[in-house]
């Protein structure tokens, strides 16, 4: 999904046709900015490439406008009859998801229309005819429909109300221009609410698409008639006859007209502030500051309310397993300037900080289990498996670290620390190889690159070497009698035992690593398997 959305958004343009098409589907634009608050806070997008897509999801928002101004809402009945029966009695998973798109428009259509019907009797209801000349006060309309908007959380929705409304000929074309601008600025709350307890990042994205909203009606809220003119220009004209009333014309010109208004507005918006997404991320950035993250044991991540979206709740686990891969890295490092130099006290805090590790790997597992009772597909299924399965393996590598490098230090010989093996002068290479696969780990978790898992499965025999030249340094030292270091008999053999026992335990924690790492390929694997045992 990350490579997906990279490729969207290498470029403004690419990003906001993006925007576009995917809005055009879910036909939310809020649904699209909350969508985007999720990437950022799953770390799949950054602000500047979220920027492109939100002013492309303005347009896209307009098409459900033009679909209700053509009245298709007489066929509102077969959309729902033929979505119903996709639903329900076909059993492939793809054509379920068009069945209940076509069935879910069907629904928004016969609402529109059961609308319709049921506000024709206030034509002549004078305190409702009132209500609606008021809106001919462009500041109130604009409040009326930035309101409206923000309580039913769809400017889709309320548009169409407003473009119902035009059919029955209680608004004016520059009345209902002013309604659209209030929905374009009342949808932005979706968002707003979206960014509660996320990152600063994605409250950036929501904040961004408030400001580009708000400005884009500020550039037109003073040209109102001159924009209503143009809109009457691009628009169809219903043909005059003697029997066309002027008020019977403007029902039938009108709810298009608005709709044209709607789409006109957030095209023009869309070619001004495409070229100015750097200096608007930059103008964000500056007004909220991500400054310096403070680290938490805590699970960042693993939100609830992507469950229902598999392969983003699979992505956050991802991220959240890189954490894992980071406090453990931390860990390993600390254990090992410990064990030869740190007091008890110390060591027993390095063992403490395994707990950290122990409570994400718990988190993670219990999500993972959450995820599993979800409906998913074989490849879903398979890359849990593997996620579930990483998490195993740190958990091991953690557990070693505790319960037997520190077990090492807290036992070490008293002569220990004036041993010149026993430091990490002759582990210092092998130590860093592993800490090396840890942080390729982490990346390959952070950006699924399978090439930074295939260079830690590779680097077996380097593990191996390594721990060879630390054992052979460690034997010499201990024979060298010209040594002024080291006390003699036992103590030699303890210090040497203690020696091969920490090399022997990067050796295993460099296992678990590797292990983890081939199941972050074994989907690929698997596919490639598939591919060839057809061929």
């Amino acid at each position: 999904m990350k490579r997906i959305l990279a490729t969207l958004t290498t470029n403004r343009f690419r990003a906001a046709v993006a925007g576009a098409f995917i809005t055009a589907v879910i036909q939310s634009s809020s649904v699209t900015t909350v969508l985007l608050v999720g990437f950022i806070s799953a770390g799949l997008l950054t602000l500047k490439q979220s920027l492109g897509i939100i002013i492309g999801a303005n347009v896209g928002t307009t098409i459900t406008a033009q679909i209700i101004a053509f009245k298709v809402t007489h066929y509102a009945l077969l959309m729902i009859a033929i979505g119903f029966i996709l639903s329900f009695f076909i059993k492939r998973k793809s054509v379920i998801g068009y069945g209940r798109m076509l069935l879910g428009l069907g629904l928004v259509f016969l609402g529109m229309n059961l609308m319709s019907e049921a506000t024709a009797p206030l034509r002549s209801y004078q305190p409702f005819i009132d209500s609606m000349v008021r809106l001919d006060n462009r500041f109130l309309a604009l409040l009326v429909g930035a309101v409206f908007t923000a309580v039913i959380q769809s400017s889709s929705a309320f548009t169409g109300i407003v473009i119902v409304l035009a059919g029955q000929g209680f608004l004016s074309l520059e009345a209902g221009i002013a309604l659209v601008f209030g929905a374009n600025i009342g949808t932005c709350v979706t968002a707003l609410l979206a960014t509660i307890g996320k990152q600063r990042e994605a409250v950036q994205a929501a904040v961004a698409h408030v400001l580009i909203n708000i400005l884009g009606v500020l550039l037109w809220i003073g040209w109102i008639e001159n924009f209503a003119d143009l809109v009457r220009w691009v628009s169809p004209v219903a043909e005059v006859t003697e029997a066309l009333s002027e008020h019977r014309r403007r029902i039938l010109e009108v709810p298009r007209q608005i709709a044209n208004a709607h789409t006109v507005f957030n095209v023009c918006n869309t070619l001004v502030f495409i070229w100015f997404t750097g200096p608007l991320a930059k103008l964000i950035e500056r007004l909220l500051p991500t400054g310096p993250r403070e680290e938490s044991i805590q699970p960042q991540f693993l939100d609830p309310v992507y469950l229902d979206t598999p392969d983003i709740a699979l992505q956050r686990v991802r991220l959240e397993e890189a954490r894992i891969c980071a406090q453990l890295n931390r860990t390993l490092r600390i254990a090992f300037r410990m064990v030869a130099h740190g007091t008890e006290d110390e060591l027993r805090a390095v063992a403490r900080m395994d707990d950290d590790l122990d409570l994400l790997y718990r988190a993670v597992l219990n999500y993972l289990g959450q995820l599993a009772e979800r409906d998913l597909t074989t490849k879903q299924s398979e890359s849990l498996h593997d996620l579930m399965a990483v998490a195993n393996y740190l958990e091991n590598a953690g557990d070693t670290i505790e319960n037997n490098v520190v077990r090492i230090g807290l036992h070490r010989p008293e002569t220990a620390h004036t041993y010149p093996g026993a430091g990490l002068a002759c582990m210092q290479p092998l130590l860093d190889r592993v800490t090396l696969s840890l942080e390729l780990l982490e990346t390959c978790l952070n950006t699924n690159d399978r090439n930074a898992a295939r260079k830690i499965i590779s680097a077996k025999r380097s593990v191996q070497k390594l721990s060879f030249e630390a054992h052979d340094y460690a034997v010499h030292t201990l024979l060298n009698k010209d040594t002024e270091h080291v006390a003699s008999g036992e103590e030699h053999q303890k210090v040497f035992r203690m020696i091969t026992d920490l090399v022997e335990n990067l050796k295993r924690i460099h296992y678990f690593i590797r292990r983890a790492a081939r199941h972050l390929i074994e989907t690929d694997l698997r596919e490639k398997y598939k591919k060839t045992s057809h061929e």
